[in-house]
């Protein structure tokens, strides 16, 4: 039976709580709509972007004297097109709870409902469920108080498809920056690790709120396992606890997460209080090692890469382990430390991740039993600096061309496709891809970036119902960052 990671380390825990940001409210109010509302009847308002906060609505009546309750259904959407859903219908393997649907009993009028829930939406649907024959209702106003720890910040774009996609590439973000970097608004609310090196190095071209990166680091550290070992997320309410379960490539990233912070910053207190679990997550990764090559595994969640159940992750974990040790290898260097035994380590996983893995006939890398091929796989190994510029090319190229590769299912792999194309030194095909990803879901009408997407199936959730995916989320928020420091500084 599972049990929750309390906080191991306090100092750790103290030093993020230094670091808690003061969240800006933002009020905005919509008049109510000349209708009266009986039973069945349902009216929706839109307050014409995406907010994360919670809801006032003020209620009267018009007829003769209320003599029952009202019985009223409020729904949120983040997308007009949830509506078109029923709850009832969801059957997935996520709970429904998620379902952002409250079923409310009114006893007395004229009264204010103060919702205290935080939802994260554009839309509001107020239906009426029951209600005497003997009176209508009348919605006199709905107030929003939404919250964020972002300030407003301007666009950019040398053109109005970049300012769009940049536009809403930083709503995204600061809907996800709350009193830390989460997820997604709408579900978990948690502070996952692989979202926040995203957000982080997209936060560094934007909003620069480099204290939020640093409690969201010593968060991770405080809740780290007596083993020393880094969850895949932290809950913060109603008190701060690590998620029983990691995953390998996420405990990984929180090495280049920490390298990335300390270039931007300097910060060096920080830097040598975080190296030692920077160490240890090697240390710990390297026991799922026989030789220098990774044990695979058939256990679900072992290792992320991507949201695709038919995805192997052996070779594109080995892939990430080396990424994540040259990272460590880049931070001991700027200490001033001793990194030789590292390199060793490096120069030997590439070697046999080249012989094992490098099919040379394809000229990509497979993984597993089945030498699968997988966008997944062939990046990672791009991003751990395996091949040469030109090498990297042609394999993309090869890539593309394979009708059999796995491709990306989420912003959070294309992040990764669009990082290893500009590694490559394909900007233009780096650029065409977000223009054409992440513009496809600002032509479906994308106030922030979602959890998934994928342009072949719209209606695609791993979740076993759209319902309850994310339209709001922290990984799919790095359009900014590309554009920011490749493209509009030069184009």
């Amino acid at each position: 039976m599972g049990h929750k990671i309390i906080v191991m380390n306090k100092k750790f825990l103290e030093i993020a709580d230094k670091y808690k940001p003061k969240l800006n409210i933002e009020r905005k109010v919509l008049k109510g709509h000349d209708c009266l509302l009986k039973e069945n009847d349902s009216d929706i308002y839109d307050f014409g972007n995406h907010y994360t906060g919670s809801i006032k609505i003020s209620l009267s009546t018009k007829g003769r004297f209320p003599d029952a309750p009202a019985l009223l259904k409020l729904r949120f959407a983040e997308l007009k097109d949830e509506f078109e859903e029923d709850s009832k219908n969801y059957h997935g393997w996520i709970s429904k709870s998620w379902i952002q649907e409250e079923l409310i009993h009114v006893d007395y009028f004229p009264t204010v409902l103060d919702i205290k829930r935080v939802f994260a939406f554009r839309y509001l649907e107020i239906s009426v469920v029951g209600i005497s024959s003997n009176y209508q209702l009348h919605v006199d106003s709905v107030e929003l108080e939404a919250t964020t720890s972002a300030p407003k910040l301007e666009a950019k774009g040398n053109n109005k498809r970049e300012k769009q996609i940049d536009s809403i590439s930083l709503r995204t973000l600061r809907e996800c920056m709350q009193e830390e970097f989460i997820d997604g608004p709408k579900r978990d609310r948690r502070l996952w690790l692989g979202d926040l090196r995203l957000e982080a190095i997209t936060n560094y071209e934007t909003y620069k709120n480099y204290a939020l990166v640093k409690r969201c680091l010593y968060l991770f550290a405080a809740t780290a396992t007596e083993d020393g070992v880094i969850s895949q997320s932290v809950f913060t309410k109603p008190e701060v606890f690590g998620d029983e379960a990691s995953m390998f490539d996420y405990s990984l990233l929180f090495i280049p997460t920490l390298l990335d912070y300390y270039m931007e910053t300097f910060d060096k207190e920080c830097a040598n209080d975080l190296l030692p679990l920077a160490i240890k997550q090697i240390e710990i990764a390297r026991r799922r090692f026989y030789g220098d090559i990774i044990n695979d595994s058939d256990q679900l969640g072992w290792c992320f890469l991507d949201w695709s159940l038919e995805l192997n992750k052996q070779a594109g974990a080995q892939a990430v382990y080396i990424y994540a040790e040259e990272a460590l290898v880049k931070l001991l260097k700027l200490l001033g430390k001793d990194y030789k035994i590292y390199l060793e380590d490096i120069e030997a996983k590439k070697k046999a991740a080249l012989n094992v893995f490098y099919d040379k006939k394809l000229g990509l890398f497979v993984s597993g039993k089945d030498r699968q091929i997988s966008y997944a796989t062939n990046c990672w190994y791009i991003l751990c600096d395996i091949l040469s510029e030109e090498d990297s090319a042609d394999l993309l190229i090869r890539l593309e061309n394979n009708k059999d590769a796995i491709k990306p299912v989420t912003p959070y792999m294309y992040h990764h496709y669009v990082s290893a194309l500009i590694a490559s030194g394909l900007y233009d095909k780096a650029y065409d891809v977000i223009m054409n990803y992440w513009g496809g879901m600002a032509d479906l009408g994308a106030d922030t970036f979602f959890e998934l997407y994928n342009p072949q199936n719209k209606d695609e959730s791993p979740y076993g119902g759209k319902q309850v995916n994310s339209y709001c989320h922290a990984w799919s928020t790095t359009p900014s960052y590309f554009l920011r420091k490749y493209y509009l500084k030069s184009r």
